[in-house]
């Protein structure tokens, strides 16, 4: 019956997605409308993913701050590496660094890994346990306490709320 929930709860939030992205043509609205329920159906397995997601107003208020969290991340690290490329001469100190990550739930690490990957200058090279391997382009801090700080921290306060 919980699998049953989260799928029904998948289908509205597709559903809204759809509708808030495309047009309200009828055939679009058809479109999104067999999508979505076939996406809802076939992940009906997959509840012990879905269930680490809270449905929560404070999640949900977590998840759009997340968005522009990540955002600003982006852009920062996009700006380093640019300035980094068009100024050969800045000294790099590329290597792998450990980092610790206080999320529990399997897509809380992986959605963590994936953010981290995609911000230019970093890139997760393996998450073993509660440990992250970082390839990183310039190492600020060798430790774990400091990389974590560094890397993961501005991350993992909005998926705590939002993961669990």
């Amino acid at each position: 019956m919980k699998n049953f929930k989260h799928s029904i709860i998948l289908f509205i939030i597709l559903m809204v997605i759809w509708i808030l992205l495309t047009s309200w043509e009828t055939q679009e609205l058809i479109a999104g409308l067999i999508t979505s329920f076939l996406i809802a159906i076939l992940t009906y397995r997959l509840e012990p993913v879905l269930a680490a997601i809270n449905l929560t107003p404070k999640a949900l208020l977590y998840s759009i701050a997340y968005i522009f969290v990540f955002a600003k991340e982006l852009i920062l690290s996009n700006l380093d590496v640019a300035r980094r490329v068009l100024t050969p001469s800045l000294p790099l100190k590329p290597g792998i660094v450990k980092v610790n990550t206080k999320l529990k739930s399997k897509i809380g690490k992986l959605v963590l890994a994936n953010s981290i990957t995609l911000t230019p200058g970093t890139l997760t090279a393996e998450v073993k346990n509660g440990n992250l391997y970082i390839h990183w382009i310039d190492i600020k801090e060798e430790d774990v306490a400091g990389a974590t700080q560094e890397i993961v921290a501005k991350f993992e306060k909005y998926l705590e709320v939002i993961f669990g």
